[in-house]
């Protein structure tokens, strides 16, 4: 399966796409990322900048196509390890709909992208038993608080998959209230509008904590890094604390 770096997620939290990669590999899935696959275009496209968005969705398509068209390499999906580039690769094809030499690939990309928790929560038959290796060893369930992006839930309408994943893992998942609400990310609405921001952050976290969990997790590195200014919990991606309960920690 394919696996984007990305332009951010390498930078600030490398360990996303390690930890995705070791821990589809212990389910005989292989990742491989394609030279020359940067920027997925939201970026560039939301800030209105649609016509240089949609130069690096065509840059990124190129990247892939030889790796899709390659029978020997049976690439069976394009993974996606940020919902907010996942929300966006899914819609290529209508994005590209009317550009004559990318319609068919830009369709063909969307069709194979799925998120990370969508192929794990295919597997979850053959990761239950990985799981229960470790189980003996583990301690009383961990506490986590997870922020379901709206890129996931709202965006891939995605919803449920994680929760039932990081149940199966021996997780205990503490409420969080109105959890559809946006926390203030949003690609570059953090930077170009802190205040109201800031605001929504503070509400957010509100939410997170009120449970008390020991970690708080997500699934997408902008959250990610915008929820941290704000706290002193730990917030990593779920797919981290998946490999981490993996190896009995």
């Amino acid at each position: 399966m394919l696996v984007p770096a990305g332009c951010v997620q390498p930078a600030l939290s490398p360990d996303i796409n390690a930890a995705s990669a070791r821990v589809l590999d212990q389910l005989g899935i292989s990742l491989i990322e394609a030279q020359g696959a940067g920027c997925c275009g939201a970026v560039r496209f939301h800030l209105n900048a649609q016509e240089d968005g949609l130069d690096d969705m065509r840059t990124l398509i190129d990247a892939w196509w030889p790796h899709v068209e390659a029978a020997r390499e049976s690439v069976e999906a394009i993974i996606m390890t940020a919902s907010g580039c996942g929300s966006t690769v899914k819609e290529y094809g209508h994005l590209l709909a009317h550009d004559p030499a990318y319609a068919g690939k830009a369709e063909k990309i969307s069709a194979l992208t799925k998120d990370l928790s969508e192929v794990i929560a295919a597997e979850l038959d053959n990761l239950k038993p990985l799981l229960a290796r470790t189980a003996a060893s583990a301690e009383k369930k961990p506490k986590l608080a997870l922020q379901l992006p709206c890129t996931l839930q709202h965006g891939q309408q995605i919803t449920g998959v994680v929760e039932s994943i990081l149940t199966a893992a021996g997780f205990e998942l503490t409420p969080v209230a109105e959890s559809h609400l946006y926390c203030g990310s949003a690609g570059t609405y953090s930077i170009l509008q802190p205040e109201l921001a800031g605001r929504l952050k503070a509400n957010k976290l509100a939410a997170l904590h009120a449970g008390s969990p020991q970690a708080i997790v997500g699934a997408n590195i902008g959250c990610l890094s915008h929820l941290q200014s704000g706290t002193a919990l730990p917030l990593e991606h779920w797919i981290v604390a998946l490999e981490r309960r993996l190896a009995g920690a």
